[in-house]
């Protein structure tokens, strides 16, 4: 069996819980080829396992550049090792092997590395980047992938028991439609110290180099009540390598001018994480 195929019968597993994102019906998996919904709205399997459910193209400065340097860094340097840890104990205490959805998962390395130490979870991940949804089907066939917009999710009412939203965006309206009624979602944050060092080196005495993520954490309370905070931080060392695949996937660095950091990454050096991971449920109330 082909691995398009593969991914299809997952997929068909699990269609129960997708709608079209064009009509809102339901959809099947069709000869292992096509999620198919009740109005006839195709969306193909691509030869990598994962499918496109978007309904416009878009353009967006993710490329496969910065998704291979983003995957090489995750799983080379350690650096999100911690982070990874603390999400995987959230969701290992939860009862049922609850549907996880990464919502703006990139390549889906921080998906694959959390769920390795969770049993009976299905994840799916989503981003609107093509690249990155192509690297992690390629890499990660133990989860379902698709290219689409977080402001139109791809899934059904209630349908997902846990979200993780880690480093990205959010769509808070779309996240609470999809959310099963005791579901979580966790998002995790930067805190101040996040890479101060790249700050520094790029925004030294500028107001980019601090951050603040105090308008980010009052939306998320907004709109659940607060279950747990953890807050992850630690001191990695880095060598030169990992330091440029730093470089090449932060969009600290996306404008950076040739050779500004070449004394950055000149010998290893040591780089702060900081982060805040944020666990809500739905208030009963709302």
């Amino acid at each position: 069996m082909k691995k398009k195929e593969q991914m299809a019968a997952l997929v068909g597993e699990y269609a129960g819980m997708l709608r079209c994102p064009i009509c809102g019906n339901g959809m099947h998996v069709e000869q292992l080829k096509s999620l198919v919904c009740e109005n006839s709205h195709s969306f193909d399997f691509a030869k990598q396992g994962y499918v496109n459910m978007m309904t416009r193209a878009v353009k967006t400065q993710y490329d496969r550049n910065l998704f291979e340097n983003r995957r090489d860094f995750i799983l080379g340097s350690g650096f999100y090792k911690k982070m990874h840890e603390e999400v995987t104990g959230i969701l290992s205490r939860l009862e049922g092997g609850p549907s996880v959805l990464d919502a703006g998962s990139g390549e889906g390395s921080h998906l694959d590395r959390i769920l390795d130490g969770v049993d009976g979870s299905v994840g799916i991940g989503i981003d609107i980047a093509k690249e990155g949804i192509m690297m992690a089907a390629k890499h990660y066939p133990r989860s379902i992938w698709f290219v689409g917009d977080l402001a139109k999710l791809p899934l059904k009412d209630g349908s997902i028991g846990v979200i993780l939203n880690i480093l990205s965006p959010a769509n808070y309206a779309e996240f609470n439609r999809v959310l099963s009624p005791d579901g979580l979602v966790v998002k995790v944050v930067p805190e101040s110290g996040y890479l101060k060092e790249l700050r520094a080196a790029l925004y030294r005495n500028t107001d980019k180099e601090t951050y603040d993520n105090t308008g980010t954490v009052s939306l998320f309370e907004e709109n659940y009540d607060m279950v747990e905070r953890v807050r992850v931080t630690d001191a990695v060392k880095l060598d030169r390598s990992a330091l440029g695949n730093l470089i090449e996937m932060s969009p600290l660095a996306w404008n950076h001018t040739s050779g500004e950091l070449d004394d950055f990454i000149a010998e290893e050096k040591t780089v702060t994480i900081d982060l805040e991971i944020l666990v809500g449920r739905i208030s009963a109330t709302s």
